[in-house]
């Protein structure tokens, strides 16, 4: 049976990534499985740069395996790269310890291949059953017809709507505050602050079952 194993918030913990990786092999036991990325792999922790560039090997390793999706933060890094959003605001939001980790001084300073990785990657990833995304989106409008800053940013009026989705939306973005993932009828939160000193989490899905099979967590 084939796996997908999906991936909470990052943020520069590059030792919890290594760790999580192997537990998702070690689940997997030879079964084929690929992983969906959530989204916010820098800023805050102590090792963005090592972040992108494990995610970048993996994905170079099996292209048809990785899916790594844009979150807001890449999005930020972005925007003050390209002119559009300021500097000093994404280094209050924990850009800061980003430069220090590739030791650069301005976002416009980073890798050439890595800022190109990161304007690669796609907002969602959508297996019929399931639509992975970074934040959410916004229940007034069709999956089809969600637009970037939804899909990025949005916290409510997501987070609190019950309705069907016609999909399971499994996203990040909101640091539980417990530690562990918030499973609700219609959406999956897997951001468990492991920046914070909460644990990184994924969750192993099936192809068939909608819900997850299981948790795994390196703390």
């Amino acid at each position: 049976m084939s796996l997908i194993c999906a991936v909470g918030d990052i943020h520069g913990s590059l030792s919890k990534l290594r760790t999580l990786i192997a537990r998702c092999r070690q689940y997997a036991d030879g079964r084929p499985m690929t992983f969906v990325f959530l989204g916010d792999y820098i800023d805050r922790g102590p090792d963005s740069a090592g972040v992108v560039r494990c995610l970048m090997d993996l994905q170079s390793a099996a292209p048809d395996h990785v899916i790594a999706l844009m979150g807001n933060h890449e999005a930020m890094a972005l925007g003050v790269i390209d002119g559009a959003f300021r500097q000093h605001d994404w280094l209050v939001q924990g850009g800061a310890a980003t430069l220090r980790s590739y030791g650069a001084e301005r976002a416009s300073e980073l890798p050439r291949a890595h800022v190109e990785w990161l304007r690669s990657l796609p907002l969602c990833h959508d297996d019929s059953r399931r639509l992975f995304v970074h934040a959410g989106i916004n229940p007034a409008r069709p999956l089809d017809a969600q637009v970037e800053h939804d899909l990025l940013w949005i916290r409510e009026p997501f987070l609190s709507d019950r309705r069907d989705f016609g999909r399971l939306i499994v996203h990040g973005h909101t640091p539980s505050e417990t530690g562990a993932p918030d499973l609700r009828t219609n959406r999956l939160n897997l951001d468990t602050g492991a920046v914070f000193g909460g644990p990184l989490t994924a969750a192993v899905f099936g192809r068939s079952e909608v819900k997850p099979l299981a948790f795994l967590q390196a703390d």
